[in-house]
C-alpha cells in the first residue's frame, strides 16, 4: 500500500477504508479463542486480568507521578507563607479543572482512534498522523484556556474570591500558561505509546523529572528569590521537559516505527477527533467538577468540616489515580482487539476489567476502613478533624468500588469511541440527583457525611449504568464503527 502521507490523496487510488478492512495488522498479544474453550473460560479471563493489571500498574505510577508535580510544588512554596500556600493550592486546583481536564479528557480521542488504528491499519504511519492530530487539535483547545488564566483575577474577584489571593493566583496561572501546554503534549505522546503496548514509558520519565521538579521548584523560589512565581515556572519547565523525554524514548528505544513524518493528513478528519475529544473532557469533567461542588458545600458546613474534607479529598486524589489507570490501560487494549476485529476478545477484555478495577476497590476499601481512626492524622492532629475523618470514612471506602466500575467502564465506552454516553450518564447521576441529595442532606443534619452519602449513590448508579450499556454494546456493530473512524475521509457522521 503507498504511503498515504505521499500519495495527496489521489482518487485513482485505494481509499485507506478499503486498505484497512482488507489486511488489520496483527499485533499486541494474542488471546485466541480455541474451537474447543469457550471464549469467556476461565483461562481465558485469568489471561485478560493478568494481562490488563500488568498494564494498568506503570500507568497507576505514572498518574500518581504526575499529580506529585503539582502537589511537591504547592508543599514548597507553600512553606513560606500561608498566603502563598492558598494561592498555589487554588491556582493548582483550577488548573486541574480547566486546563488539565483537555490533557487527561481531550487525549481519550487519542484512546479510542490510536489503540484500534494501530491493530487494525494496514500502514503503522497512521498512529503518527492521529499523533500529529493531537497536538494541532488539542493546542487549539488549549488556548481559550490560557486566554482565561491570563485574565482570571476579575473571574476570581467575581467568584467571590479576596483580592489578595485573585491577584497572586492570576499571576500563578499566567505564568504557568507555557508549561500547560508542556502538559498536554506529554499526555499525548504517552497516548501515542501507549497505543503501541508502550505503557511504561511515561513512569520512566517521570521518575526522572519528578525529583527535578522538586529540586527546581526550590531553587526558583528560594535561591533565585523569585518567590511564588517560582513554583509555575520550575513545574512548567519539567512539564516541558517530560515531554521532550518521551520523544527521544520514542526516538531513540521504542516507539518510532509508527513515525512517518510530518503530513498534510493530520489535517484532515479532525471533527471526529475533536468530537472525541471534546466529549472525553465532558466525561471525565462532569465528575471533578461535582468533587470541586461537593468542595465549595464542605467550606460553607465550618472550618472542621472543610479541613476533613482536605483531608479526604488528598486522598482521593491518589487513590483516583487506581480506576483511571485502569481505565486507560482498558480503553487500549478494546481498542487494539476492535482494531483486529476480535469483538469476542473485547467484550471479554471489557468485562474482565470491571471485575478487575471491584477487587482492587475492596482492596482499597478495606485498607481505609482498617485505618479510619487514624487515617487523617497523617495530615492533621486535631482530634475534631481525626474524629469526623473517621465518621466518613466508611463512605468514601465505600465509593471506591465504584469509583472502579466507573473508571473501567468508562475506558471500555472510549475504547469504543462512546464518551457522549459516559458523558450522558456522568450528567445525569451527579447534576441531576447525587449533587443535590447529597448538599440537601449536608445541610438538613447529615453534615459532611451527607455530601459523601451523595456522591455514593452517584458513583454507584454511573458504574452499574455503564456497565449495563457495555455488557448490551453489539461488538461486531462496535468493530464496524472502529474502522469507519479510521477512514481518512472528512466526513464521517456515523462514526460514534
Amino acid at each position: 500500500m503507498p504511503n498515504p502521507s505521499s500519495n495527496g490523496g489521489s482518487s485513482h487510488q485505494p481509499t485507506e477504508y478499503t486498505s484497512l478492512l482488507a489486511k488489520p495488522i496483527d499485533n499486541g498479544p494474542p488471546l485466541h479463542d480455541s474451537e474447543d474453550e469457550s471464549p469467556f473460560s476461565r483461562a481465558l479471563i485469568l489471561a485478560e486480568f493478568w494481562l490488563l493489571l500488568k498494564d494498568s500498574t506503570p500507568v497507576i505510577l505514572a498518574y500518581t507521578l504526575q499529580n506529585s508535580l503539582q502537589t511537591i510544588s504547592v508543599l514548597i512554596i507553600g512553606r513560606s507563607s500561608p498566603e502563598n500556600l492558598a494561592a498555589s493550592a487554588f491556582s493548582q486546583m483550577f488548573a486541574m479543572v480547566t486546563g488539565w481536564m483537555i490533557a487527561l479528557g481531550g487525549t481519550t480521542a487519542m484512546d479510542t482512534l490510536a489503540s484500534s488504528s494501530f491493530t487494525g491499519s494496514s500502514n503503522k504511519h497512521d498512529l503518527g498522523i492521529l499523533l500529529q492530530r493531537g497536538f494541532l487539535v488539542l493546542g487549539l483547545f488549549y488556548i481559550p484556556v490560557a486566554i482565561l488564566w491570563a485574565c482570571s483575577e476579575p473571574v476570581f474577584l467575581f467568584l467571590g474570591q479576596s483580592p489578595q489571593l485573585s491577584h497572586d493566583s492570576a499571576r500563578f496561572l499566567t505564568c504557568l500558561i507555557p508549561g500547560g501546554l508542556g502538559y498536554i503534549y506529554f499526555e499525548v505522546m504517552k497516548k501515542y505509546l501507549q497505543a503501541q503496548g508502550i505503557m511504561r514509558a511515561g513512569t520512566y520519565v517521570l521518575l526522572i523529572t519528578s525529583p527535578l521538579n522538586a529540586g527546581l521548584n526550590y531553587l526558583f523560589c528560594y535561591t533565585f528569590k523569585i518567590g511564588l512565581l517560582g513554583a509555575p515556572l520550575a513545574t512548567g519547565i519539567c512539564y516541558w521537559l517530560s515531554f521532550a523525554l518521551l520523544v527521544l524514548y520514542a526516538r531513540f528505544i521504542n516507539g518510532a516505527e509508527c513515525w512517518g513524518g510530518w503530513s498534510r493528513e493530520a489535517f484532515q478528519n479532525l471533527r471526529t477527533f475533536a468530537r472525541l475529544a471534546l466529549l472525553g473532557i465532558v466525561h471525565v469533567g462532569t465528575e471533578w467538577w461535582a468533587f470541586e461542588i461537593v468542595a465549595l458545600a464542605a467550606g460553607h458546613l465550618g472550618t472542621v468540616s472543610l479541613a476533613a474534607q482536605s483531608v479526604i479529598m488528598t486522598a482521593d486524589q491518589v487513590l483516583n489515580t487506581i480506576p483511571f489507570g485502569i481505565g486507560v490501560a482498558t480503553s487500549g487494549r478494546v481498542g487494539n482487539l476492535l482494531g483486529k476485529r476480535d469483538d469476542t476478545g473485547a467484550a471479554r477484555a471489557a468485562h474482565t476489567s470491571a471485575v478487575l478495577s471491584m477487587v482492587c476497590g475492596g482492596v482499597v476499601l478495606a485498607v481505609l476502613i482498617g485505618t479510619r481512626d487514624h487515617f487523617a492524622k497523617i495530615f492533621n492532629d486535631d482530634s475534631d478533624v481525626v474524629r469526623l475523618t473517621a465518621e466518613v470514612m466508611p463512605y468514601v471506602a465505600l465509593f471506591q468500588i465504584a469509583d472502579g466500575l466507573n473508571g473501567s467502564c468508562g475506558g471500555s465506552l472510549r475504547g469504543m469511541g462512546r464518551q457522549h454516553v459516559g458523558a450522558l450518564v456522568n450528567l445525569v447521576s451527579y447534576y441531576c440527583g447525587a449533587l443535590p441529595l447529597g448538599i440537601w442532606l449536608a445541610f438538613h443534619g447529615w453534615g459532611l457525611k451527607g455530601l459523601w452519602v451523595g456522591q455514593c449513590i452517584a458513583l454507584y448508579l454511573v458504574g452499574v449504568f455503564e456497565w449495563v450499556i457495555v455488557a448490551r454494546s453489539r461488538w461486531d456493530v462496535e468493530v464496524q464503527k472502529a474502522f469507519q473512524r479510521m477512514d481518512v475521509h472528512e466526513t464521517l457522521e456515523d462514526a460514534i
